[in-house]
């Protein structure tokens, strides 16, 4: 059994997406299980490589892994702690970074300013692992979600990367003049933000839907165009081939960006430096330069940049 670690969010898991599928096509006999949040099994099943979810939190121990994997692969960061979490469960292999602190000397050294793409497929390469980048795609998954609407999303995990509501509004009211349906989206934590935005756009309270992750993927991937910040749904974005302007703060778009091959998705960002996204306190300095025109702008831009192409369905069971 090959037991993989990526016990984060939305974002963390599309990007990981490509050393997944490269795992799975190397060990097509292996039972190939995943360590993540149980709430992200819509999600997991969608990208057709697992075989068994493990649920897992951020920081807490592997205790519903099986003990002894034949190998063990942490596609969740570069240690020690993520390293002590597989290596607890005393797997025959464990392919990860190098970290002395876990010592575990093998692996290939850790680059702070990578993509997160490309990071995870430099881990499995250097096992002897091929690995496309370019493989991002997402099956979209069955619910019955209106087609052709543009979403608004104006939450993040962290408050440096949340753009002021009142700009996400003054965008809203345009794009409604302009003859877009317009729907903000959010995590159940998340609503009273939704329901603020859509009041200062003067839009009803349906314009605020509350939806699952399930929901979500498929809304995005019947979408017109996805607004929001450097969060999870930007990768839903690139994983279903919707053309986004994603707006970043903190950290470069270099470092979880969008393909820079694909024109409908534009990244908006002003800072100077790569940075941690998680980052307390008020508004990143980058993201307040960001205009509502700036983001209208290229919303024309990716929307006439964008050459749709068919998208497999596959409703997970």
């Amino acid at each position: 059994m090959i037991l993989v670690l990526r016990a984060l969010g939305v974002g963390d898991l599309a990007t990981a997406v490509p050393a997944l599928r490269g795992l799975r096509a190397a060990f097509p006999g292996e039972t190939l299980s995943l360590a993540a949040p149980a709430r992200l099994t819509p999600l997991i099943l969608s990208v057709g490589a697992v075989d068994r979810i493990v649920p897992a939190a951020e920081l807490e121990p592997l205790d519903a892994a099986p003990d002894r994997p034949r190998l063990a692969v942490n596609l969740h960061g570069s240690g020690p702690e993520s390293h002590r979490r597989l290596q607890a469960l005393h797997p025959g292999e464990l392919w990860a970074f190098a970290s002395r602190a876990a010592g575990h000397h093998d692996g290939p050294g850790w680059l702070d300013d990578e993509h997160e793409v490309r990071r995870w497929c430099r881990l499995i390469r250097y096992y002897g692992v091929a690995c496309d980048e370019s493989d991002l795609d997402l099956l979209v998954p069955a619910a019955d979600v209106p087609a052709g609407v543009t979403i608004i999303h104006p939450g993040a995990e962290s408050a440096a990367r949340r753009w002021p509501p009142d700009r996400f509004a003054s965008v809203a009211r345009r794009l409604v003049t302009a003859g877009h349906q317009v729907l903000v989206t959010g995590s159940q934590q998340e609503h009273d933000l939704c329901v603020r935005v859509t009041a200062l756009a003067g839009l009803p309270a349906s314009a605020a839907p509350c939806t699952g992750l399930t929901e979500l993927a498929a809304l995005v991937a019947a979408a017109r165009l996805v607004i929001c910040g450097d969060t999870g749904i930007a990768h839903l974005a690139t994983a279903y081939r919707t053309p986004s302007v994603v707006l970043f703060g903190p950290v470069s778009p270099a470092r979880c960006g969008p393909p820079a091959d694909r024109p409908y998705h534009r990244p908006l960002w002003h800072g100077t430096h790569s940075a941690r996204g998680d980052l307390p306190g008020p508004v990143h300095p980058a993201l307040l330069t960001i205009t509502p025109e700036e983001v209208l702008t290229a919303t024309t831009k990716a929307l006439q940049d964008h050459r749709p192409s068919p998208t497999a369905v596959s409703p997970p069971s």
